[in-house]
C-alpha cells in the first residue's frame, strides 16, 4: 500500500521483509529449525527465571542477574522470532510501518538494556572476586535492584531517541527490506527523508550504550585477571575464575557477534554474511546463554536437580 505525497513521492505504509526469500525450497526446513530454537529458547530462559525464583540457594545478586537477563533474553527473541515464523509458514512477510518501528523500538530497548546488565555482572564479579570484604555491603538487595532497574530504564530511554528519530522518515522507496527484522540500517536504505542526523545520533548512542559497558566490563575483568593471577594456589585460582567464566563466555558471545554485525563496512559482499552473523546475534544468543549457565554452573545444575527431584514427588504421590 502507498499514499501520494506532495513532490511526486509515494509514502509506502507497509515492509516486506525479504528474510531468507532467496532460498524459496527450504522454507519448510527453515520454519521448523527456527521453532525448535524459539520453544528452546523460552524453555531454557524461562527455567532460569523459574529457577532463581524459587530455588533460596540462588537468592544471591549474582543470581538475580543472571534471572534478569533470562527475562531479557525470552522477551527479545519474542520481538523477532514470532515475525520470522509466520513469514516462513504463511509467505506472507508484510510488515506495516508502524509494526515495523514498534519491533525496531524493543529491539533496541532489550538490546541496550542487555549491554548495561552485563556491565553490572561484570561489576558484580569484581566486587565478589576483588573486593570481598565490601561485597555484602555494595551488593545488597537495594543496590541489586537500583542497579537492575538502571539497566532497563537506559535500555527505555535508549529505545525512545532512536525510534523517535526513525519515526519521522519518510518511506518512499521500494519496500523490500532486505532483513529477517526491522533494523537500523535496511531501514535507512529505504528512507528518503535526510538521515544525517540519524548518523550523528546513532554514534553517539552508540558510544553510551555500547563503548560505554564495555569498557567498564573490559576493566572488571582486567582486575579480576589481575587478582586472580594473585592468587598463590592453582587450586584457589580456577576456583575464584570459575564464578565469572560463564558470564565471560557470555560476554565474548554477545559483543564479538555485535562488532561482526555492526562494526563491518556494508558491502554487497558482506551484506549476506551480515544477515546470517544476525541470526547468530538475535536468534542463537539468546538460546546458549541459558545452556552456558546451565552447563557450567554447578548451582544452577544443583537448583535443576532438586526442582526435578521434587517435581517427581509430587508426581509421584
Amino acid at each position: 500500500m502507498a499514499t501520494t505525497q506532495p513532490g511526486n513521492q509515494t509514502s509506502i505504509s507497509e515492509f516486506i521483509l525479504l528474510g531468507f526469500g532467496d532460498l524459496p525450497d527450504r522454507q519448510p526446513l527453515l520454519f521448523l529449525l527456527f521453532l525448535v530454537i524459539y520453544l528452546a529458547t523460552m524453555a531454557g530462559n524461562l527455567l532460569i527465571v523459574v529457577l532463581v525464583v524459587v530455588d533460596r540457594h540462588l537468592h544471591t545478586p549474582m543470581y538475580f542477574f543472571l534471572g534478569n537477563l533470562s527475562c531479557l533474553e525470552t522477551c527479545y527473541s519474542s520481538t523477532i522470532l514470532p515475525r520470522l515464523l509466520a513469514g516462513l509458514l504463511t509467505g506472507d512477510r508484510t510488515i506495516s510501518v508502524r509494526g515495523c518501528l514498534t519491533q525496531y523500538y524493543f529491539f533496541v530497548v532489550l538490546a541496550g538494556a542487555e549491554c548495561f546488565l552485563l556491565a553490572a555482572m561484570s561489576y558484580d564479579r569484581y566486587l565478589a572476586i576483588c573486593k570481598p570484604l565490601h561485597y555484602a555491603a555494595c551488593m545488597n538487595t537495594r543496590s541489586c535492584l537500583q542497579l537492575a532497574a538502571g539497566c532497563w530504564a537506559n535500555g527505555l530511554l535508549v529505545g525512545s531517541i532512536m525510534t523517535s528519530v526513525v519515526a519521522q522518515w519518510s518511506f518512499c522507496g521500494p519496500r523490500e527490506l532486505d532483513h529477517f527484522f526491522c533494523d537500523l540500517a535496511p531501514l535507512k536504505k529505504l528512507s528518503c527523508s535526510d538521515t544525517r542526523p540519524m548518523d550523528l545520533v546513532t554514534l553517539v548512542v552508540s558510544s553510551v550504550v555500547t563503548l560505554l559497558p564495555f569498557l567498564l566490563t573490559v576493566a572488571s575483568y582486567t582486575c579480576i585477571l589481575a587478582s586472580v593471577l594473585r592468587v598463590p594456589s592453582r587450586t584457589g585460582r580456577q576456583k575464584a575464575f570459575s564464578t565469572c567464566s560463564s558470564h565471560l563466555m557470555v560476554v565474548a558471545l554477545f559483543y564479538g557477534t555485535l562488532v561482526v554485525v555492526y562494526m563491518l563496512p556494508n558491502t554487497d559482499t558482506l551484506r549476506v554474511l551480515n544477515k546470517v552473523f544476525s541470526v547468530f546475534y538475535a536468534v542463537l544468543t539468546p538460546l546458549v546463554n541459558p545452556l552456558i549457565y546451565s552447563l557450567r554452573n554447578r548451582q544452577v545444575q544443583g537448583a535443576l536437580g532438586h526442582a526435578l527431584r521434587s517435581l517427581v514427588t509430587l508426581t509421584g504421590r
